[in-house]
Formats: structure tokens, C-alpha cells, sequence
């Protein structure tokens, strides 16, 4: 028992939560203090506490509206939390041991193994090298086109910084917004549904944020190496398929709908449900009203939000590789084969039963926390279980429940989002006792299955 608070002996992924949680909770301090709001008054611990859970597990949920509620000061702190919870506090520190010329130990690359979900310690500092130069890359250039869109319509240093945040906030998936400061709050980027350079580069820092830096990585050495993994491969794929699919099938459901696609021109409803496909993959920002949006069409982005980015990205949920790795496996048991082939390679037996456990664990917890908010908020339970999903899959998506959650919903809210961030895995790995390999093996039993 002693040995659980013996940080030294701590395993990767116990650092990683405990350090999450220390981020959390110091930004929950300062967003709680007058200076971070408008009015100069007290925040309420607990919604500073849920927003600085949200920015910095980069979810989007919030109980107060982020443009017209915080200040100056508590804007910046927030993005501040979006940095660090999108890289992850130990690539942070990381750069700072970079700068200062430091030797990056054998435990700090092992944390920062599990933190990117890599396989072994091989050029893990290059990659955190790699991670830090895209990242400030791309912040960059989305800050540059958002500032040069928005001096049309704002002052020049108002567009600069719009630009600069919301970028940042789109590139590591968090989906806060500041455009509740021109009077309506919690709009997001509604007044942008027909506007083509905003809907563009918002979309590309999701995907780019989504689809993980292993993957950009490896976009960026194909003109070295001539190839890409097999897990770039599968993420790629994956990504357009669930990309398209979700066009298509919200285009369908929602092109007669009045409040939402319905009285848009053809253009717009394309933007608008391609838009509406690429958010739930763990993002956040929308352009049409999603409390408008048919029941078929809200589960239908449930699913999304469930199966979410890619492994080492900015984003939650299973990740698309976990689910590519399930109807492989319902692929082969369905054609009678014994291995799941991808792209002529075979998985190991290893990756399923990870697969399997993720998506058993991830789906328990939404269960869970929706059976527990069923209990204690008086709402539709298609609501409830969006916005559990939505907390889970780190996407910030919501039909307007989370600022009606009572107390102890914003706490199961909070809790909900800490796991996603960290993935279900790593949190049981984190919380669970060290165990010690098997010495023997029982032996082996037939059951009827099906």
C-alpha cells in the first residue's frame, strides 16, 4: 500500500493521471479567482474546476460561456490549459528540458511512451521534436488565415488574437470559442456555417489535431522512406471512411429539416454536414443548432463521438484504429480466418484483446455515468447519453444540458472527462496495483459462445 504513494516507484501511467489531475486542479484555482472573470467576481469552484477539466482534457464542455464569462486573464489561462492537455504535460516539459539542454531519463521516456501510445522508447525524443515543430507549424498557419478572415469584420488586434486562440483550440481538438462576446452565448461557429475559408481551415486543424502526430510524422518522411505504416495506413483510411460516411448519412437525415440543414443553399448543406461529420471526432465546434437535429441524427453523432481520433492525437474516444481493429476481427470470424489481415499485413493476438478491452471499459463508463445522470437531472435520456458520450470522447459537443447540470452532474461530467483524456486503460493501469507475471498457466476450457 505504502509503495502507491512512493512517487519514484510510480508506473508511467499513474504519473501521467496524478499529473493531469495537479494541472487541473491549479487551473481550477486560478479560474476561480476574480481576476479571471469579466465582473471581476468569484467564479464557483466547481465551474472553475469543470473548465479547467474541460481545457485541459481539450474536451469543449462548459457551464459558463467562455467568451462572455471570462476575462482576459481567464481566457489565456484556458488556452494555456488547451496547450498543455492537447501535447501533454510531459511533452511540455520535455521541450523545456530540450531547451535547457537536459538529458531526458529513461522514466521520462517511458512516460512519454505512454503518453503518445508508442510501443517502445526507440526515437522518442526525436518524435516529441517532431510533435512541437507541427504543432507550432500548423497553430501558425491556422492563426494566420483565421486573423486575415476575421480583420475583416473585427479590429486588427482582436483578429490576431481570435485567430491566434481559436486555432489553437481547433488544432488540439478542445472546441472552445470566444464568440459569445458579441452577445448571444454558447453559439460557436453557427454565424459561419456558409462562410467557406472559416468552415476550411477550422476542418483541416481538427483533422490534422485528429489524426495523430505518429501519422504526420510519417506523411512527412514518405518522401524519405517511399512508405507509410501500416498504422498510418489504417488511421488514414479509417479517417476518410468514417469522414465520408458521416457526410453522407447527416446530409440525408437532416437535408429536409427546416432548423437545420433545410434552409441552406446546396453549398451550405454540404459545408454544414461535412462540418457536423468531422466535430465529433472529438473537436467540438458546430455551425448548425445540434438540439435541432433529428434523434436519428443525434445518435447517429453519438457513435461518432464514441469511436473518435487516432492514437497519439489530441483527440479521445476508442480511437479509429480500435475500431478498424474490431470489424477486422468481425470480418475474419464472419469469413472463417484465423488472423485479421490489414493491408497484407496480420495483427498480433495482443492488439485485439487491447482492442476488445478498451472498447468493454469505454463502453462501461458512458453506461455507467448515463445511468448515474439519468438519476440525478430531469432530462430526455437521448441528452443525457449525447453528452456523456461527448465527455468521454473528449469532444465537447452538447444539446445545452451541460449548463443545467446540478453539482454532483458536473462532478460525474468532470470525472468522465479526466478518463477519457487519459483513455480507460491507462487509468485502470494508473489506479490498479502493480502486478506480478504469471508463473503457471490453467488449463484450457470450452464454453458455447453465440
Amino acid at each position: 500500500m505504502l509503495s502507491f504513494f512512493r512517487v519514484s516507484h510510480w508506473p508511467p501511467p499513474r504519473v501521467l493521471a496524478f499529473g493531469f489531475a495537479l494541472i487541473i486542479l491549479l487551473g481550477g484555482f486560478l479560474l476561480a479567482l476574480p481576476f479571471s472573470s469579466i465582473e471581476g467576481s468569484t467564479t464557483p469552484f466547481i465551474d472553475a474546476v469543470f473548465t479547467a477539466t474541460s481545457a485541459t482534457c481539450v474536451t469543449g464542455l462548459v457551464t459558463v460561456d467562455s467568451g462572455s464569462h471570462w476575462s482576459l486573464a481567464g481566457q489565456i489561462i484556458i488556452i494555456c490549459l488547451i496547450q498543455v492537455g492537447g501535447l501533454g504535460f510531459m511533452t511540455m516539459s520535455t521541450l523545456i528540458a530540450i531547451l535547457l539542454r537536459k538529458r531526458i531519463s529513461l522514466k521520462e521516456r517511458l512516460i512519454l511512451q505512454e503518453a503518445l501510445n508508442q510501443t517502445n522508447i526507440e526515437g522518442i525524443v526525436r518524435l516529441i521534436r517532431k510533435v512541437l515543430l507541427y504543432s507550432i507549424s500548423i497553430e501558425l498557419a491556422g492563426a494566420t488565415l483565421f486573423a486575415i478572415r476575421w480583420s475583416f469584420e473585427m479590429p486588427l488586434g482582436k483578429a490576431i488574437y481570435f485567430g491566434a486562440w481559436h486555432a489553437i483550440s481547433m488544432f488540439n481538438n478542445a472546441g472552445f470559442d470566444l464568440f459569445g462576446s458579441f452577445g448571444v452565448p454558447f453559439v460557436s461557429f453557427m454565424g459561419y456555417v456558409n462562410d467557406p475559408i472559416v468552415n476550411l481551415v477550422t476542418n483541416l486543424l481538427i483533422i490534422l489535431g485528429g489524426i495523430g502526430f505518429i501519422v504526420m510524422s510519417d506523411i512527412m518522411d514518405y518522401r524519405i522512406h517511399k512508405r507509410l505504416s501500416l498504422h498510418s495506413k489504417v488511421v488514414l483510411s479509417m479517417t476518410g471512411i468514417l469522414l465520408a460516411i458521416g457526410t453522407i448519412v447527416i446530409f440525408i437525415l437532416e437535408y429536409t429539416n427546416m432548423k437545420t440543414l433545410g434552409e441552406l443553399s446546396w453549398p451550405g448543406k454540404i459545408m454544414a454536414s461535412l462540418f457536423q461529420s468531422i466535430a465529433p471526432r472529438t473537436a467540438g465546434p458546430n455551425t448548425i443548432d445540434l438540439a435541432a437535429l433529428r434523434q436519428a441524427t443525434q445518435f447517429f453523432i453519438i457513435l461518432l463521438m464514441f469511436i473518435g481520433a487516432s492514437p497519439g492525437s489530441t483527440g479521445g474516444g476508442i480511437k479509429t484504429t480500435t475500431f478498424a481493429t474490431l470489424i477486422g476481427a468481425v470480418a475474419a470470424m464472419i469469413r472463417g480466418k484465423d488472423d485479421i489481415v490489414m493491408f497484407k499485413m496480420r495483427l498480433a493476438r495482443e492488439r485485439i484483446f487491447k482492442a476488445l478491452t478498451i472498447t468493454m471499459l469505454s463502453l462501461a463508463l458512458v453506461i455507467v455515468v448515463t445511468m448515474l445522470l439519468a438519476t440525478t437531472e430531469d432530462h430526455p435520456f437521448i441528452m443525457i447519453l449525447f453528452e456523456t458520450t461527448s465527455a468521454f470522447g473528449t469532444v465537447g459537443l452538447s444539446l445545452g444540458l451541460t449548463p443545467q447540470l446540478t453539482t454532483i452532474g458536473k462532478v460525474f461530467i468532470c470525472l468522465t472527462m479526466f478518463a477519457g483524456r487519459l483513455g480507460p486503460l491507462t487509468l485502470a493501469y494508473a489506479l490498479g496495483p502493480r502486478t506480478e507475471k504469471e508463473l503457471y498457466r490453467y488449463p484450457e476450457g470450452k464454453i458455447t459462445i453465440g
